[in-house]
This record gives C-alpha cells, structure tokens and sequence, in this order.
C-alpha cells in the first residue's frame, strides 16, 4: 500500500470589489464556475479516494443546488462542458463557445453582453439587440479544399435566411442555428462550428446521420410535407403510413435545435425566429426552459384544413408546440383560418380580432396570428441582371428562340408543383390553336429535388414521357415546343429566361408561396445593364403576363395574373393563350400593378414587420407572472396576474379560525363537483362537510347554482341550514325550512314565448344543438354541433334574439358554447350583495368572506363582493378571500385547480368549524331592498 496523499482543497475567495463592477464580475464567474467544478470534479475522482469521491459528490450537490436556485429565478444557466480538458479555456478568446457537449445546458458568452467598463451598474445597458434566426439549414455552402482537405464556408447569397437581415436595424446582431448541407465528421465538428460561430455568426446542430434521414428525408418528407399539400396515405402505393420511429426521430432533432438555440440565447433581450414546418414543436422546449423567452415561428408552407390535419396522429402535440410562440405567420388568410379552425376543433380554443389583430387566448398568454407572403431580395435580384454573364445569356436565348415567344416554367420536381398538368395544357394550346405551332415554346427549367422517394421519381417519368410526346407530335428539325433544362441552374441563366420570357406559368396544385412570379416581375422591370443587353430604350414601357395557380400562396397578392385551377386542362390553356394574345397596353398595366407591389413588399419589409409584430406580442412578458404545467410535448406556460396566486389551505385556515362573521359562496357545477362528472348530484362526503360548515354558527353558507331549484334542492335536504340561489339568483331560500323566494325585479317571464320559437328554429337547423328550459331563463347549448357551424348559429342567434328582444325586461348572454337569455337584473353578483346587505343590517358585519366558483357568471360575485365591502355601508372591510377555479384569467385574487382542491379547502375549513347544531329563524329576504 503507498502512503496515502493528504486531500488539500482551497478556493481564492472573490475579491471584494465596488458596487459599480459588482454585475460584469459576477457575470464572469458566474460563466466560469462550470470550468472550475469540471477542473474539481475531474482532479478528485482521479484520486479515487472515498474522501475526494464524497467531496465530488457535494461539489455535485452544490452545482445541482445552484442550478436550481438559478432556474427557479429565470436566470440564465452556465453549462457543464464533459470535456475535461479545460486547462486553455481559462484564456477565452472572443465569443469562444464549445460545441460538442453530452450534457445539456447553456454556455455563457462572456463577451457578447457584459459590461468590462465598470461605468454601469447595468450589464445590459450595453448589450446588442440580438435575433437569433432557427432553421432546418444555415444559409451556408460548404465544400472541402482538395489540395489541404478543410472545410471551406461561404454565404448562400440566394438564401431567404440571410435576406432576412435587411428588415433588421444595422445595430441587429443576427444569430443562424440550423444544420449544413454537408455531413462534418465527429473529429472535425468542434473546430468547424468555432469557424462557423466566429466567421459567420452560424451555430451548427450535428445530427448523427441517421436521425438526419430519419427527421428530414422520414417525418419531414414523407409524412409532413405529403400532408400539409392535402395528400392522404390512402394505400401503401400513395404516400407512407404513420411511423412513430420517424416521430421519435422528428422530437429528438427538435430537442437538439432547441439545445443549440439555448446555448447562445440572452433569454431576457434577445427575439427567437423559428422556420418552417420542419421545427414546429422546437417551441415547446424553448418555452419550458424559459417561460418568458421572445419567441416567433412562421410557416412557409400551407397549412392543411382540419379535415386534413385531424387525420395525424401527432396532431395535438404540433399545435400545442405552435401555440407555445408568441406570434405566428401565415403567408394567406386560408392557411391561419385553418390553423385557427384545428385548434377551436381539436383543443377548443377560441380566438378573436382586436384592432386589426387576431390572437389566440391560450392558458392566459395571447398568442398572435400574422398573415403576410414573404418578398424577394430586390437588390440581389437586380444585381444578378447586372452581371456580363446575364447580359451575354439572354443575347444567346434570344438569339436561340428568335421570332418565338417563350413561356417560362421554373418548378422543383416534385408531384405537387403540376408539371405534367403544366404540359397537357401547352399541348391543348397547341392543338386548338395551330398558328401557334412553330412560334411557342414552353422552357420548363426542372429545380433538383428536395426529397427522395417513389412519388418524385413518378413525377420525373410523366413529365419525360409527356414532353416527348408533345414534341413528337408538334416538333419538327428545328422546332421543340417544349425544353425541359433538368439540371442545376445557375442564378444568372434564370435571371435570363426570366427577363426573355413573354408569360410565366406556376401551375402548381399545392404551394405555401413560391415566389417564381414575383422574381419574374422583377427580371421584367430589368435595369439599364440589362436593357443594354437587350437592345431596349430606358423609356419603353415594360410587360409581362402571368398565368398562376389559384392554389399557391402568392396567387392573391398578385391581383393583374391570370389565376386558374391547375387540374382544368382546358382552362389553362385558354389562359396561355390569352396572355400571349392580350394587348401590350394590357399588360403594362398589369405589369405595373405587380411590380408596384412587390417592390414595396420585399423581404425586407416582410421581416421587419414581422418583427415589429413579435416584439408588440411580447411586450407584457414581465407584466404577469407565469407557471409551466403539462407534461412532456404537453407542456405550456400559464400567464397571470402578479397578485393571482393559489390560495394556501393553511392561509385561509388561520384567517377563518380567527373570524367570527363569515360569509361562504360556492358555485356548484365546476367547484363542488367536477364539470365532467356524469353524476351530478353531490357526494356524501360533500354533504358531510356543508353539514359541518352551516351548523358552525358563525357562517352563512349558500349554494349559488344557475342550476334549477329543484334539483338543488333535492340534493342538499340534508343540509337543513345551507342557503341556496338558483338559475342565478332568481330563487332563493335560506334553509330548508323557509320558502322559496322569486325575485321581484323581474316578475313578467311573457318574453320566453318569443324566445323558445326563435331557438327551436336554430336547433332544428344546427345538428347536436339543445335547449334547457329553465323556470326563468332560456339556453341554447351547441357543445355537440360542429365547432364552426356552432359557433356561427351562436352569433347569429344572438343577434337574432338582442333584435327582438330590444324592448323586453330580458337580457341575452353568450356563454361557454351557450346562448342564454335571463331576466334583467338577476344575477349571481346580485345574491352575493343581497346576502352581504342582510348581515350588515342584522348587525352582523362579515370579517371574513369567501367565494369559490368556476366560470363567467362567478365573475359578477366576485366584482359585486368587492364593490359590496368597499362601500360606506359596511362598517369594517372584511377579509376577502375570491378564488376562481382553474389558473386563467380572473378578477378573483386566488385560484384553485380543480374540484378536488376545492374540497380539500372545505375538509380544512369544516375541521376547523365549531361541531355545534344551530336553529336558524326563518328569515325573509327582500329583493326590493337593494334597488
């Protein structure tokens, strides 16, 4: 045995430093402790000792410890590198952030916004505006150097990603998280994404290689992409099934991608832009590690109606993952109206426009809807038409196709851009027009793929064999009416096609957007290079003619194209032949038309609105205070007021024990007992508790039900001391020993003959509506019809009985799925001030009042009671304790969760009553008292 070393451990303690430098410093070590605990850590459990093993674990102990006091305050968490070589990251250079990590966490960046200067007591004073951007890939190309085998990077200059920034101020720092188009080795990973981090701003997510084909080429293409174009895996021949592997790969990747974003993110300064359909439940990981992060998500494909979406097994999970955004954009009306259309269906969400904007009242937090096409880059577009090799291609096309007039196609080959159909069009064209033969000619340029499978080598067959065909029967030596280019075209030679073509067609049956049109609009217009090129004189007017899809997403920004239904063959190519056919004078105005828009609705105006928007969706984050419930992808943040709290059994226990007037509401349905209970009537253990509370002679209890008299009073004759108000006050009783009494304010009930005819026609004509006739008022329920047809009648309804209604003593209400109509001035806010009045008068002050109760009509008891013991009538305020069912929004200060908490606060509360029987005298109430 060796002689066993002696264990010394000693920490420099921090330095005592001024007030001022007192932010930056602990920002610094606070980013340092991580390579400090990985220097212990690793020092100690080499020894192997049990003492530096048991000191390892407390280091843990203190990490976890610290971690968890972090997370609970919202601060940004430093991670923990597992690369325990960490000797020469004490000397950080700038913005130096480790890549390949196996324990999840966040890394600081020490630079970026920490105040050095010591003339703040701020750190953020000086931090720059950041956006951090989320995408599938990073508007990057990458290539190794043969001769010294690196990876070489460069930017995509066509890439939406980067075009971006224009919409952004110069002080914008812009952050890209995304994946490269090229597969890194292990090895070179930690060297490639300092590269990419320090040159680019880009922070790369590696995903293995098969999660990669699994996540994109599986969930995303096979399964997503097919579904959100409105095509069904009828049959194994047509489209994939379900693969819940696919899924599990689709979940995993979306956690990496949210790992990444964690890593660099200021939660509390900077604005997140999630992309595309490829990362919809990234939000979900983003919001439950911050509940208040700033966070956008637009979709750039469509968005499928419900009948479609409904049809996924994963449904719930995508739409709870979108709505756990801030804000997000659609490019057309149709495709938020069907996401809006999936949630009230699938979550029974309901959403509304407020000035000009729609949002989503989700769990408290709004979640905005933005509907906006995105644009192109103007000066990336006309800087490509400035360029020698654009000018010589379009004198070589318009050398090649002289006296022709070109129609130009520029699709991705996949089934749903509608080439074939494209091409049965241009060969009706020229069978019903002969004198077209020789002088048209149809360049369809063929984009590569982006996915891979059965259906695209399909569409590639068809398309072959039709343009064969085509030109067999209309071609001759020197005439092919139609070209297909099916190879990579460079950005030039499109530019040329463009700026040649007389039409554009986008024939595509399904596109979230395509902005082939707008870029044609644009090579169009030209610029004096290229009029140069093309022989034209500065003055002349420009044209062009577009013959778009009435499916794709651009189709209505572009008012002046000629729009059609891609599978009508015929239509389509009467459509061709009117564009080529239609007067210049025609098509200059519509060419002027589409080039005012477009001009004006750029990239750049596009993002910066939709930043404009994120920021406006953001603005009362740290207004509210915020909880994480649900489990898994189910997880969403509820957002409250700051005084809305949970009311604490103890806290109301210790007021009530130390009161001696109490007054006690409960609402029955959705607060005594469940709201999706099938029996309704009350537990003997509910019963036993009321008994316990009305027999304490302090309290007056009451039950206040929109429920009818009978049945309430049926199910609490045990409860001879418990006061009742039924359909909402309009019967009341105070034991079971008084009378009934009906409300004086509103005696004529004539009005129900005009209503019952007018809701009887609105349940004949909506499938799944009923009506509950109660002694007193009229309801409508539609829970059981269709969600938007219900929704519909109900307003429609409404309308209906407010108009003839207009001069009765009745007033008409839109509930949760319900029409009701009441009598005027009867109300559960009512009782409880009727109630309150009648203790103060028989000298008998509450000092402490509580009411419990679960939906909208428990509102107007809880703003009556507050009203009530503010006014001069009530000797001394009361302790009030309002406390709403469910954490949403409220005007009670305390909530509950649900029907059991709601119990477990009454078993507290009849514990701690007074076992002592009362004979409670017969009591008359006035209604015409308090009027």
């Amino acid at each position: 045995m060796g002689k066993k070393k002696k264990l010394i451990w000693s920490i420099d303690p921090i330095p005592k430093i001024s007030r001022k430098k007192r932010e930056s410093v602990n920002v610094k070590w606070r980013s340092l402790f991580p390579i400090f605990f990985s220097r212990a850590l690793y020092s100690n459990v080499q020894r192997s000792t049990p003492i530096s093993l048991s000191l390892s674990l407390y280091i843990i102990y203190l990490y976890l410890s610290l971690s968890l006091h972090r997370s609970q305050r919202g601060i940004r968490q430093p991670s923990l590198s597992t690369d325990l070589n960490v000797s020469d990251r004490w000397n950080l250079p700038e913005r130096s952030l480790p890549r390949v990590m196996t324990v999840p966490g966040i890394i600081s960046d020490l630079d970026s916004c920490s105040n050095n200067d010591g003339d703040s007591d701020s750190s953020s004073s000086i931090c720059r505006d950041r956006k951090i951007i989320v995408a599938n890939m990073l508007p990057l190309h990458a290539k190794r150097d043969p001769e010294t085998a690196k990876w070489c990077f460069s930017l995509d200059q066509d890439s939406l990603l980067l075009h971006i920034k224009d919409g952004f101020s110069s002080e914008t720092e812009v952050i890209y998280v995304g994946s490269l188009k090229a597969e890194i080795d292990a090895s070179e990973q930690e060297e490639v994404a300092q590269i990419l981090l320090q040159d680019f701003n880009c922070v790369p997510t590696f995903l293995p290689h098969d999660l990669q084909k699994k996540f994109y080429l599986g969930f995303c293409k096979q399964q997503l992409w097919p579904l959100f174009h409105y095509m069904l895996p009828m049959c194994p021949d047509h489209g994939d099934r379900f693969d819940r592997l696919l899924w599990q790969a689709y979940v995993s990747a979306n956690k990496i991608f949210a790992d990444k974003v964690m890593e660099v993110i200021n939660p509390d300064d900077d604005f997140v832009w999630v992309h595309d359909y490829h990362l919809m439940i990234l939000p979900t990981f983003l919001r439950k590690r911050f509940y208040r992060v700033k966070l956008g998500f637009f979709l750039h494909s469509p968005f499928p109606s419900s009948e479609i979406y409904r049809t996924l097994p994963v449904r719930d999970e995508i739409l709870r993952g979108l709505l756990n955004c801030d804000l997000i954009g659609f490019h057309t009306f149709d495709y938020a109206r069907h996401f809006l259309s999936c949630c009230s269906r699938m979550l029974g969400l309901d959403y509304e426009s407020k000035r000009g904007y729609i949002g989503l009242d989700y769990f408290g937090r709004t979640v905005y809807i933005k509907i906006l096409p995105v644009g192109v880059h103007m000066g990336r577009l006309e800087s490509v038409l400035n360029l020698p090799s654009t000018s010589a291609k379009i004198k070589e096309i318009q050398e090649q196709f002289k006296q022709k007039k070109v129609i130009l196609g520029v699709d991705d080959m996949d089934i749903f851009k509608g080439i074939s159909l494209k091409l049965l069009a241009v060969e009706q064209l020229l069978q019903q027009n002969p004198e077209l033969q020789g002088k048209v000619v149809l360049v369809q340029i063929v984009n590569p793929a982006r996915g891979s499978g059965k259906d695209v080598q399909e569409a590639r067959s068809e398309t072959y064999l039709t343009a064969r065909r085509i030109n067999e029967v209309y071609g001759s030596s020197d005439y092919e009416p139609v070209i297909l280019i099916d190879r990579p075209v460079p950005r030039f030679e499109k530019s040329a096609y463009y700026a040649v073509a007389e039409c554009c067609i986008v024939n595509a049956v399904r596109d979230g957007m395509n902005l082939v049109p707008y870029k044609y609009i644009v090579c169009r217009q030209g610029t004096p290079c290229m009029n140069e090129a093309m022989g034209i004189k500065a003055d002349t007017p420009r044209t062009s003619m577009l013959v778009v899809s009435e499916f794709i997403g651009c189709s209505p920004s572009l008012s002046g194209a000629i729009r059609v239904n891609p599978w009508d063959v015929d239509a389509v190519a009467d459509a061709l032949n009117s564009a080529l056919t239609m007067p210049d004078s025609e098509k200059q105005l519509r060419h002027e038309k589409h080039y005012r828009y477009v001009s004006s609705h750029d990239v750049g105006y596009w993002a910066r609105s939709f930043v404009q928007d994120l920021e406006r969706a953001c603005r009362d984050h740290y207004s509210k205070r915020c909880w994480g419930i649900g489990l898994g992808l189910g997880f969403r943040v509820v957002s409250l007021s700051p005084s809305f709290r949970k009311l604490s059994i103890n806290h109301i226990v210790s007021a009530y024990k130390s009161t001696n007037r109490r007054a006690i509401f409960l609402d029955y349905d959705g607060t005594v007992v469940p709201q999706n209970s099938i029996n309704k009537a009350p537990s003997p253990e509910v019963i036993s508790m009321l008994n316990s509370l009305c027999n304490d002679p302090k309290n007056t209890v009451f039950i206040v039900s929109g429920r009818g008299r009978s049945s309430l009073g049926e199910w609490f004759a045990p409860c001879e001391t418990l006061g009742i108000a039924a359909e909402h006050g309009y019967f009341l009783r105070w034991s079971t020993t008084s009378e009934w009494e009906t409300s004086s304010v509103a005696p004529d009930l004539e009005w129900k003959e005009i209503v019952e005819p007018v809701m009887r026609l609105y349940t004949e004509a909506t499938d799944g509506s009923s009506i509950e006739i109660k002694e007193s008022a009229l309801v409508w329920h539609h829970q059981d019809a269709d969600p938007d047809f219900g929704s519909c009648q109900a307003k429609e309804l409404l309308d209906h009985l407010e108009n003839v209604l207009a001069n009765e003593p009745a007033v008409v209400k839109r509930g949760q799925h319900i029409v009701e109509v009441k009598p005027q001035g009867v109300s559960k806010g009512l009782v409880a001030e009727k109630v309150l009045l009648r203790m103060v008068k028989d000298m008998k002050a509450p000092d402490f009042v509580m009411c419990i109760g679960d939906d909208r009509s428990d509102e107007d008891m809880f703003e009556s009671i507050l009203s009530t013991v503010s006014s001069p009538s009530m000797p001394a305020p009361p302790e009030i304790f309002a406390c709403t069912v469910g954490r949403k929004p409220s005007k009670a200060k305390y909530y509950l969760d649900d029907a059991v908490d709601v119990v477990k606060l009454l078993q507290g509360l009849a514990a701690a009553s007074i076992p002592k029987p009362r004979h409670l005298p017969h009591i008359q109430v006035s209604f015409e008292s308090s009027f």
